[in-house]
């Protein structure tokens, strides 16, 4: 059996962030988009199949701006996040139109996956050390007496912008490299004193340089995608009824139950690589030098 991982992305959002398919946003030196990096580098680290969780009304414009390239790498496949694409037994509160979450986004993938697996962003660039380091650990993780997850933290202060204030999870780690607790923190920047602070309410504090935090880059086993199953019920039950039109069940937190509850274990293996995202509309010719200066140094093929 071919226990190759397989690399999903979330990008149901997209159509949404960008007014259709048509505006995303060209940063690579020939109009690359970030997510033409993701692809390449996942490919080169090992991944051979990519599945992509989007809307049903963006699949043929999805599959000629992203999709056909994709295919000169890796295997490519389509699931739909839909609000009626739902575990048995449940349906999505009237009037509701928001999408249910990361969460749920990836429970669509469930049909397609019986081999370890990855989850990113869309829209982030989270280069090919991390790649590398999620396939290596996927190939040989094994569940035994607790589901054995992972994620690739990023050093805080490579994941900033000068254009603004950034929200981050804040990762903390045992004395063995497991991941103990992911805290949202808001506002997040480096101060005129050189000191990265976060701002929570009336709350204030500090982060240190190297600190780990989430972009969003996790490994499982196909055991996440029962356990989902099974939280998803639970959502439904327990928290949507108190936001029905809002209400997201979220990635990080499914994966936290699951730590808490002593069911698995999250690896954090960390990455010196610098991420990369259009936080703000003045980060793009950041992000446009920074990838021209990759490919000029030949890390990426300019006809990427």
């Amino acid at each position: 059996m071919n226990n190759t991982p397989a690399l999903v992305v979330m990008a149901a959002g997209m159509g949404s962030r960008y007014g259709g398919l048509k505006q995303i946003d060209p940063l690579g030196p020939n109009g690359q988009i970030i997510l033409d990096y993701s692809i390449y580098d996942a490919y080169r680290a090992g991944f051979s199949r990519v599945i992509f969780i989007i809307k049903p009304e963006l699949k043929d414009a999805f599959e000629q701006a992203i999709g056909a390239k994709a295919r000169r790498y890796m295997q490519v496949d389509y699931v739909f996040q839909t609000l009626d694409n739902l575990p048995d037994g449940l349906t999505a509160p009237e009037g509701r139109v928001k999408p249910l979450g990361t969460g749920h986004a990836v429970w669509c993938a469930l049909p397609l996956l019986d081999v370890p697996f990855a989850v990113i962003n869309a829209d982030d660039f989270y280069g090919a050390d991390a790649f590398q380091k999620m396939f290596d650990f996927l190939s040989k993780t094994v569940d035994d007496d607790k589901y054995r997850y992972c994620m690739v933290g990023y050093k805080v202060e490579n994941t900033l912008t000068d254009n603004g204030t950034v929200s981050r999870g804040v990762c903390q780690a045992d004395q063995n490299g497991f991941l103990c607790s992911i805290v949202e923190r808001t506002a997040i920047a480096r101060s005129e004193d050189g000191v990265i602070h976060f701002s929570e309410g009336d709350t204030t504090g500090e982060i240190a340089d190297g600190t780990p935090v989430s972009m969003n880059l996790w490994g499982f086993t196909p055991s996440f995608l029962g356990e989902l199953t099974t939280m998803l019920h639970e959502f439904f039950a327990e928290k949507l009824p108190s936001n029905p039109e809002k209400g997201e069940f979220y990635l990080p937190s499914a994966v936290d139950a699951l730590i808490q509850n002593g069911k698995a274990t999250a690896r954090l293996l960390t990455t010196d690589a610098r991420w990369f995202g259009v936080t703000y509309r003045e980060d793009k010719p950041t992000v446009q030098a920074a990838l021209a200066a990759m490919t000029e140094a030949g890390e990426y093929p300019a006809d990427l």
